[in-house]
């Protein structure tokens, strides 16, 4: 199953979607600050290796060393590398599109004689291992050996810089990323998704293909990771980072959601105003808070108290409701419902202010509320699903823009298709579910119901505990 490796510029790996994790130069002093990984071949995942600015290359797992440019004087930079697909070799490009080949990596060319009009970024290999692509940061493309041109951006004008690129299996076609998350395809790349006209918090610094080029994952410096197309979600780093990501590559793994704050198994409790002044009993690991009550209403009366008693695993979450406005446009609405998404995109940015104007810690988890239920007895959402499904993902995009990697939602499994129809984000998903046990429920949710969101399970809501007369919902952690 396709999963995922980050590494941060002092060469912390975080693996993800039950990916192995083989070991880091996180707790080692580096010459020079790390800019990717690969694996150990584009077929054979058993281990990575990890690259420095000045070519330094640490192998761990299967991944063999077969030489770098660590005690070489460089004219420039290396950038990026790629595994030949034996996995007993690898290239380095440099920023002047300099090649160095180790193992059983042959050299094809360069642009290392040649005046750019802007610096490479990346490199790609074939499938076969007889040649590579060079993309500079305007998108020019370079190729050599039985790489084939298939078009670039080195004409156009771009609003952000071409970040990375990736080949197509059948070595017809290439995908470029820009720091926006803007995609080019070429060749018979095939377009999944992009992020552009959404307003980002952190730029993008990589993207991954999945092995058959079904999708791809983009992530951020903060180690945001967004998938597009048959590429699954599997979580993003924790808030706080030592060092910012530089990387991401492929990686296969079991499919287990990789979460820093609820380990799987742990139980807890989601709690919101109507528990104001009486909390759960103790212990709990799972602790997501109310922040509003519906798009634009007040704060939870009780949040920076009820912040306080989830300590270090809180979660909050936001209770939608349906609007339309053509204020505070979110770039990323879709013209035909444009109106619900600014909509969405306001009430997030609002519940946001909110909850930090209250001094709670708002850089967590969040989750969106989605269920008909309404206290002013006027129904929750349009009789028009599109415009439903668009103003949850205004509310998302503006969540994103405040820096909120993860934004999960929390439905009933049987409820969701019938406000939202056949909209389905790859995002976590929280389940209101009663009717089995909680593990069961993590495991078979989406063998259930159809049409649900494609993220991982990550929580269930499972049982309404009464304690001295006040109910709480209890939750356990896939």
């Amino acid at each position: 199953m396709s999963a995922y490796w980050l590494v941060a510029k002092d060469g912390g790996v975080f693996a993800f979607g039950g990916a192995p994790f083989y070991g880091s130069t996180g707790n080692i002093r580096l010459n020079q600050p790390m800019v990717g990984i690969a694996a150990t071949s584009p077929t054979d995942f058993g281990g990575y290796r990890e690259v420095a600015t000045d070519g330094g290359i640490f192998a761990y797992g299967n991944a063999r060393f077969f030489g770098s440019t660590g005690n070489i004087h460089l004219n420039r930079p290396i950038v990026g590398m790629a595994a030949t697909p034996s996995g007993n070799g690898y290239w380095l490009v440099a920023s002047d599109g300099g090649i160095f080949a180790y193992g059983d990596a042959r050299f094809y060319g360069s642009t290392g004689n040649i005046h750019l009009n802007r610096s490479i970024v990346g490199m790609a290999a074939t499938t076969d291992g007889r040649g590579y692509w060079l993309v500079a940061s305007d998108g020019g493309i370079f190729t050599f050996g039985d790489a084939v041109f298939e078009g670039s951006t080195g004409n156009l004008h771009l609003i952000s810089p071409v970040i990375s690129m990736s080949g197509t299996p059948s070595n017809h076609g290439y995908w470029l990323a820009a720091a926006d998350g803007g995609v080019f395809t070429f060749g018979d790349a095939v377009f999944h998704g992009s992020l552009a006209g959404t307003p980002l918090s952190h730029p993008l610094i990589g993207m991954a293909t999945t092995i058959y080029g079904g999708g791809y994952w983009f992530t951020n410096d903060s180690g945001g990771v967004t998938a597009f197309g048959s590429a699954t979600y599997w979580g993003s780093t924790p808030q706080k980072l030592a060092a910012p990501i530089v990387g991401i590559a492929q990686a296969i793994g079991t499919g287990q959601f990789s979460r820093s704050s609820y380990p799987s198994g742990s139980y807890g409790y989601d709690i919101s105003n109507w528990q104001c002044g009486s909390y759960p009993p103790s212990p709990h690991t799972v602790a997501i808070v109310q922040a509003v009550g519906e798009s634009f209403g007040s704060a939870n009366r009780c949040l920076a108290g009820e912040a306080a008693w989830a300590g270090g695993g809180l979660n909050l979450y936001a209770f939608l409701t349906y609007g339309e406005t053509l204020s505070n446009p979110d770039p990323a609405c879709a013209a035909i419902v444009k109106n619900s998404c600014n909509y969405g995109f306001a009430a997030g940015i609002d519940a946001y202010n909110k909850a930090a104007a209250t001094g709670t810690h708002v850089q967590v988890d969040w989750w969106l509320d989605v269920e008909t239920y309404s206290l002013s007895g006027i129904p929750s959402w349009s009789v028009y699903q599109a415009a439903n499904a668009s103003l949850i993902q205004g509310f998302t995009d503006a969540l994103h823009s405040k820096g909120i990697s993860n934004v999960g939602i929390y439905a009933s499994p049987g409820v969701w298709p019938g406000i939202v129809g056949t909209y389905t984000p790859a995002v976590p998903y929280w389940p209101a579910d009663w009717s089995a046990l909680p593990a069961s429920t993590c495991a078979s949710v989406h063998l259930w119901f159809p049409g649900l969101p494609t993220g991982p399970v990550e929580i269930v809501q499972y049982n309404v505990g009464t304690v001295n007369g006040v109910q709480y919902d209890e939750d356990y952690a896939c």
